[in-house]
């Protein structure tokens, strides 16, 4: 059971990190990260050159570094939340189960 164990899991290293080694930068692209965000700009700058946004950003990150740890904080804090009420919502089901037994064994065999 052990080695199946390791082999599952070095299967899903391979499933995760392969992909990730064989595929290459779009050509024409500064990074491999960039999302679609930069993209959309790029496509509304060649369609509408003198286009003009309605609005500025409340807030304007330092660098890229720190936006996407912004993004990534604001991901794991959502993860938490969901994760929590998922829990919360898993233990009062169990609970609720177990007081529906309690209460069913102390009401003992019906005699009809």
């Amino acid at each position: 059971m052990k080695t199946r164990n390791w082999l599952l899991w070095a299967a899903i290293v391979l499933l995760t990190v392969l992909p990730l080694c064989l595929i290459g930068a779009p050509p024409g692209s500064e990074g491999v990260f960039g999302g679609s965000d930069d993209r959309a700009q790029q496509a509304i700058g060649t369609i509408a050159p003198h286009y003009k946004p309605w609005f500025a950003p409340v807030f304007q990150p330092a660098s890229s570094e720190i936006a996407s740890l912004l993004f990534a904080l604001q991901a794991a804090i959502g993860a938490g939340v969901i994760g929590y009420w998922l829990g919360l919502s898993v233990a009062r089901e169990r609970a609720r189960k177990s007081e529906l037994a309690v209460a069913s064994s102390e009401q003992g065999p019906r005699a009809d």
